[in-house]
C-alpha cells in the first residue's frame, strides 16, 4: 500500500538554498517512485523539464508562499513557467484580498490564471492556517467558479500544513469538478492514507519517498 500512495504525491522540493544537484535527486526519485509530479522552484523547470524529457510532469508555484504579488506578475510566472515546460501550476491567493471581502478580484485572479494555463493543471493555495471557516468555504466557492483543478491547503511554508479537518470541509464544500491538494507537514504513511481516505487527490509532500528510501 505504501508504494501505491506514490501516485498521488507531488515530490516536491521548494527550499530556497535547493541546488541543481538536489533538484535532480527528486526528479530521480519522482520517476522511480512513479510519483505525480515534481514541484521545484521555478528557476529550474526548464532544467528538470529537459533532464526528465517527457518522463514525469513538472510542477511549479507562484506567487509563492505569500501570494500578494499582482494578478498580471502571477499571469507571467504561469506563462513563463509553461513556456519553460511547466505542466502544473500551484498558485498562491492574495490572502489579504480574501480577508477584505474583494472576493471578486480574487476570483478574477485566479480566472486570468487559469487562462493562462490553457490546457495545464492549475492548484489554487488558499493557505488554510491563515483563514476562518468561513474564509475556507468562500474560497471553495470561488476556486470551483474560476474553473481550477484543485483547491490546496497549504503551502508549507506558513504557520501549519494540511489538517484532516480542512481536507475534509473542503471535499464537502468544492464543486465536483474540483479536487483537493493537501500539502504542509505529511510526514507518514499514515497520514498520507487518511488524507486520501477524507478526499485528498494529491499530497504535495517529500518525505515520504525519503522513507521509503531508508527501508
Amino acid at each position: 500500500m505504501d508504494s501505491e500512495i506514490l501516485k498521488y504525491v507531488d515530490h516536491t522540493l521548494l527550499s530556497q538554498t535547493a541546488v541543481w544537484e538536489d533538484i535532480r535527486q527528486i526528479l530521480n526519485d519522482a520517476m522511480n517512485y512513479h510519483a505525480a509530479s515534481a514541484c521545484i522552484p521555478a528557476a529550474y523547470v526548464k532544467q528538470a523539464a529537459e533532464y526528465t524529457d517527457g518522463k514525469l510532469p513538472i510542477c511549479t508555484v507562484v506567487g509563492f508562499p505569500n501570494g500578494y504579488s499582482t494578478k498580471d506578475v502571477k499571469v507571467f510566472e504561469t506563462k513563463d513557467a509553461i513556456k519553460n515546460g511547466a505542466s502544473e501550476i500551484d498558485m498562491v491567493i492574495n490572502i489579504g484580498f480574501l480577508k477584505d471581502r474583494r472576493y471578486a478580484e480574487v476570483e478574477e485572479e485566479i480566472r486570468a490564471v487559469r487562462e493562462a494555463c490553457g490546457k495545464h493543471i492549475l492548484k489554487v493555495i488558499i493557505e488554510t492556517c491563515l483563514l476562518t471557516e468561513e474564509e475556507k468555504i468562500k474560497m471553495c466557492g470561488i476556486v470551483t467558479d474560476a474553473g481550477a483543478d484543485y483547491i490546496k491547503t497549504s503551502t508549507g511554508f506558513s504557520e501549519a500544513g494540511a489538517t484532516f479537518a480542512d481536507v475534509k470541509l473542503m471535499k464537502e464544500h468544492v464543486g465536483a469538478a474540483v479536487k483537493v491538494k493537501a500539502a504542509g507537514g505529511i510526514s507518514s504513511f499514515a497520514d498520507a492514507e487518511e488524507f486520501v481516505r477524507l478526499g485528498a487527490e494529491r499530497l504535495g509532500t517529500s518525505r515520504l519517498i525519503r522513507i521509503l528510501k531508508q527501508h
